[in-house]
Order: structure tokens, then sequence, then C-alpha cells
């Protein structure tokens, strides 16, 4: 089956490619190397990729659609994973017309030359940040996600109901997979559990923001992927799902994990909340255990010893490489 993978190169698309790639299918993957963090990060996430004859890479952005279209018409794809957006809550705050434009338009972009070109299904990546201050746990599909606290949530959210309106005015399938907080290895170097294990490796200070008592419902990437490929199997008609691990685990808890797998005491450096984070992410994932036999493995625990791990033998030098 050929596939098209925006967002490709990066920490879960690179995955799902590999994995993809795997399975016998042909895959295209589309990103534009953008400077949200190194590049040269994303260009080593697929490099054991671009020797295979089945894997193809294009440099490209969502935001240009002649170079889409020319993309679609070549490619004949079935599938569209759609992964590509600007990515963060708190740059959001600081850049709203970026993430509207790349993450809306861009998106639009893709949905209206997957109707012209009949592609069978779409699979959109969507964010838990769209539950907003959801006082109900675990977050469900079924609970309104109509107060989003930041412009990147926001644009989640409007995707998802963009994706809605394609799928009923052209039949176009499109799965909705709200992702909660995904790590593992080759996670982007903003991300909480890189930087603290960066930081208590080296002996230096993390930020830890407001008491420490924020709650996160932490995915190993082994996971998302499994959902993602159960995703594409079942995708027909328009759904959302939560993918999650459906376990909560505090700020605090997982700096000591942290510290007992690494075997050295973080040093803290106690700031105040942050705007647009939420006290609680928390998935109930029992509507995509149902429907696309999603079942979540890898405990906390294990997933943190694996990131340790490949941090230890790769990670510190893939980022330090690209410090220089």
């Amino acid at each position: 089956m050929r596939l098209l993978v925006t967002g490709g190169a990066g920490f879960i698309g690179s995955h799902l490619c590999e994995r993809l790639i795997r399975e016998g299918h042909d895959v295209t993957c589309l990103d534009n190397f953008n400077t949200y963090y190194d590049p040269n990060i994303k260009r080593k996430n697929v490099q054991a990729l671009l020797s295979h004859p089945c894997f193809r890479l294009i440099e490209g952005d969502i935001l240009q659609y002649r170079l889409l279209k020319k993309i679609f018409k070549e490619g004949n794809f079935k599938v569209v994973i759609h992964l590509a957006a600007r990515a963060g809550v708190r740059p959001s705050i600081q850049q709203p017309r970026l993430y509207q434009k790349v993450n809306v338009e861009g998106t639009v972009n893709l949905f209206e030359l997957s109707t012209q070109m009949e592609i069978s299904k779409f699979i959109l990546a969507s964010s838990s940040s769209v539950y907003g201050n959801n006082k109900k746990v675990p977050f469900s599909e079924e609970d309104p996600v109509d107060f989003p606290i930041s412009p990147y949530a926001a644009t989640k959210k409007a995707c998802e109901l963009l994706g809605y309106t394609y799928s009923s005015l052209y039949s176009l399938s499109i799965t909705c997979l709200r992702f909660f907080t995904v790590y593992g290895p080759r996670q982007r170097p903003d991300m909480a559990i890189y930087k603290f294990t960066k930081n208590i490796i080296e002996g230096k200070a993390i930020s830890l923001y407001g008491d420490g008592s924020s709650q996160r419902d932490y995915t190993y990437i082994t996971d998302i992927i499994d959902g993602v490929i159960k995703a594409i199997q079942q995708c027909e008609g328009y759904h959302i799902y939560n993918l999650g691990e459906s376990q909560v685990v505090k700020l605090h808890r997982l700096i000591r994990l942290l510290e007992e797998i690494i075997g050295k005491e973080a040093k803290i450096k106690r700031l105040p909340d942050q705007p647009g984070d939420v006290p609680i992410t928390y998935a109930d994932v029992s509507k995509a255990k149902h429907e696309l036999d999603y079942n979540p493995r890898v405990s906390v625990h294990q997933g943190l010893q694996e990131f340790v791990q490949w941090y230890r033998e790769a990670g510190s030098s893939r980022y330090r490489e690209n410090e220089l």
C-alpha cells in the first residue's frame, strides 16, 4: 500500500515510517525540516531509511499547495497520515498566527487534495490538549472540548471539526487520534523527559513549573505507533480516538523515577506555573480498545528505562553534535 506521512522525519513520524516500511508498505515522507528544533536531528531520524527502495523523502511544506498537488498526483496514495504541525503549547501563545496558518491552513490543503484524489483513508494527529482544563477524568471522546486554553490546542480542535466537515461532504474516511504525552527514543529535545534526563545526567538543575503535582498520561512511542497502525486498518467514516496509556503520573514522581533509573539525584529549580499548561491529562481509552483493539503495553517505568538507555547510547551524542 502507498502512504503519505506528513511530518515523517519527526519523533513520531520517523518511528511510524520505520514500522510501515517493515510491514511492506511504500512510504512517502514529507517534512519541511523547520527550525523549531535543530533540523539535523530530524534528518538523522530518517537517515537509515533513505537507501530503502520503498521510502521516498520529500522536503516541502504543507502550505505549499502547488507542491502538494504534484506530490498527490504522482504518489497514487491510498492513505494519508497527517502528523505535520507547528508543535508546542507554550510557543503557540507567543505565535498564534503562525500556529493557525500552519496547523489549520496546512491541514485544509491536505483535506482538499485528499478529496480531489479520492484518498480512501486520512489519519489526523490531534492532541490531548483539546480537553483544556476538563474537570472530569479520565477524558472521554464524548466530553465537550469547546474550551482550549492555548492556540495550539485550538488549532487541533479546529482541524478535528474541519475533518468532520470534509468527511460529511465528501465521504472521506477521517480518523482523529488524540495523542497523550508521547515519549521515547528520538523525543524532541524541548520535551520534559528529555530535558530532565539530560540535566540530571549532566548535574544541571531541572526547571520544575508549579509544585510538581501536575499529572500526565505518559504514552510510550511503540504504543502510539500500534494505535496509528490499528487506525489505518480500521479507518471508515469519521472517528475520534484517545491514544494514551490510561495511567497518570505526577511530575514529582516522574522525577523520582528518573533519579532511580539514572542513579543520580536531580537538582530542582522551582518556577511558577506556565500559561497554557493543564493540571492533568488522563485518557479514557475504552473506545480505542473496543473499536481499534488498541492495547497499550509499556508502563511508564519500563518506558523511562528504555528512554534513558537510548539517551546514554545515542541520544546524548546525537543532540550534543547539533549544539556545537
